[in-house]
């Protein structure tokens, strides 16, 4: 078990050890959070491509040392060119997982950089540019070495994503995935982000990447236009909260699932004084996700396409009625639909105190497996997500954005803490966070918070009935429990596997120390000063 590491003044999390390291010199440097964040955002798009990219989403919550708390929605919108009459006149019932017609949104992410950017020189930032994207520069003209992560993933419909443009050329070797320590360089990336450093992200949009962006979409047959590109911004929202005892939570509002990562902690509060680690612990966790995800496929959709205010679902008396449907002796059997993904969650505190929780993400495996050739960027398939039915909650609609399985949380405690923290994991990420926070609050040392064995309740992509998937190491008197009280139960082969989600998470204390730890299931670590 990696040991929980306490840094005097500032400190990071992240799923890569090269991410951390960039956080760690920036804010060595002087810089603040956001910058710290920044470049290492960039630099996991480079060496962690199977899980995010520059062509994908990605969202943020910011804490300022004066209490107040932002979101940054970098969520890109569907196409002009992706209509239902389009794929349906191509003869598709749904909208294929891989290749160009997979990727029907704008990337968000550097749109979310570009907010991100005038946030930190707001709070006195003054780092250049190109030293905060230095390192993604560096590893991509010069080379990284595959992780362990990358190495061992088995991508969802390989086979589709072979045939992907550009995908096999980056990425394969003989036709497969790489073993771990081959040396990958996408100079065409590095490019791009020394484009970035000169001109600023705005030129992702609204500039010469922008031009090569728009004209490489329109030869592969993506459904969007340079006009689509030109128009996109990312926003400003309220975030969601939730308060619970001692402390206030923040999550992400829809078209993010960050309303079933607060409604699992308001439900789970509500069950009464439970014994930690024990079955009703894990029992009443369980249950508490069932629900949060039977709300979440109610009401998770673009945020101005809403029927009303996702606030409603926190009050106490929904809380309340819903807590009194969970029997603590009976399995409540909820259809989940399978919602993959593959994403990074990463963690910055400053010295002053500022927190940034941030999560990047192009939803599965290498998302679209599309590689525009000219700037290097890896496409996301998040427009898989949309219906093709116009009665559906997220139908296809130019300009419509997706649902999300990204949740970005905090958590401000009245006793003065400031804990950020997540996971990566699709369906996983609102049952991993709650898992972790709940042990963490319990007094469990964050680093083996993160450690200890998870569950993970839902359906895998393709499986016809949700099952809860357990590692190995919990005690088996709690699975016995569980499976005579109606749980179907699937047992990991082994532990620290990445289907049970890479988490991290910092703690600052109110003498200014930070605990900070990531997960052994990752490729990362934590680093501060």
């Amino acid at each position: 078990m990696k040991e929980t590491e306490i840094f005097a003044k500032a400190a990071v999390a992240a799923p890569h050890h090269l991410a951390a390291t960039t956080g760690r010199n920036i804010l060595a440097q002087g810089g603040n959070a956001i910058e710290a964040m920044l470049g290492m955002a960039a630099t996991i798009a480079v060496v962690y491509p199977h899980m995010n990219s520059i062509g994908g989403d990605a969202f943020w919550l910011i804490r300022e040392p004066d209490g107040k708390v932002r979101y940054i929605e970098a969520c890109g919108y569907v196409g002009s060119k992706a209509t239902i009459a389009a794929y349906r006149a191509m003869g598709y019932d749904a909208i294929p997982p891989r290749g160009p017609l997979a990727a029907t949104t704008i990337p968000g992410t550097v749109g979310g950089y570009v907010v991100a950017e005038e946030m930190a020189k707001a709070a006195g930032g003054r780092l250049p540019r190109p030293d905060l994207l230095h390192d993604a520069i560096h590893l991509a003209r010069d080379g990284y070495a595959v992780s362990k992560t990358e190495a061992n993933v088995e991508p969802f419909e390989f086979g589709l994503l072979r045939e992907a443009p550009g995908f096999a050329e980056t990425f394969l070797v003989d036709g497969k995935i790489p073993p771990q320590g081959t040396q990958r360089q996408p100079r065409a990336l590095a490019d791009t982000f020394e484009q970035l450093g000169r001109a600023g992200y705005e030129d992702f949009y609204r500039g010469d990447i922008g031009r090569e962006i728009a004209a490489d979409m329109e030869k592969l047959g993506i459904p969007a236009t340079r006009t689509d590109l030109e128009a996109y911004r990312a926003v400003l929202r309220a975030p969601l909260s939730l308060h619970l005892q001692g402390r206030m939570h923040y999550n992400s509002p829809p078209p993010t699932q960050g309303i079933a990562a607060l409604f699992i902690l308001g439900l789970f509060e509500r069950l009464g004084p439970i014994k930690p680690e024990s079955f009703e612990h894990i029992h009443g966790l369980i249950e508490a996700t069932k629900r949060s995800f039977a709300l979440r496929d109610r009401v998770c959709t673009d945020y101005e396409h809403m029927a009303g205010d996702p606030a409603h679902w926190l009050t106490p008396q929904v809380l309340e009625r819903e807590a009194a449907m969970i029997s603590m002796d009976h399995a409540a059997t909820v259809p989940v639909r399978p919602v993959p993904g593959d994403t990074i969650w990463m963690g910055a505190i400053d010295g002053e105190g500022r927190a940034v929780s941030f999560i990047q993400s192009i939803y599965w495996e290498y998302g679209s497996g599309c590689v525009l050739p000219k700037t290097g960027v890896l496409l996301q398939n998040r427009g898989f997500s949309f219906s093709l039915d116009p009665k559906n909650l997220n139908p296809l609609t130019p300009g419509r954005r997706p649902f999300h399985t990204l949740t970005p949380p905090l958590a401000i405690f009245d006793d003065g803490r400031v804990m950020s923290y997540g996971s990566m994991g699709g369906d996983g990420q609102p049952q991993f966070q709650a898992q972790i926070f709940i042990r963490s609050l319990l007094g469990v040392p964050l680093a083996e918070a993160i450690d200890r064995p998870r569950f993970l309740f839902g359906k895998l992509w393709g499986a016809d009935t949700p099952t809860l998937k357990l590692e190995p190491r919990f005690d088996d008197s709690i699975i016995r429990k569980l499976q005579s009280v109606g749980h179907d139960i699937e047992m990991a082969s082994e532990p620290y596997v990445s289907r049970f989600g890479h988490a991290g998470g910092l703690i600052r204390y109110k003498d200014g120390r930070i605990e900070a730890a990531h997960d052994p299931r990752a490729d990362g670590g934590s680093a501060g000063i």
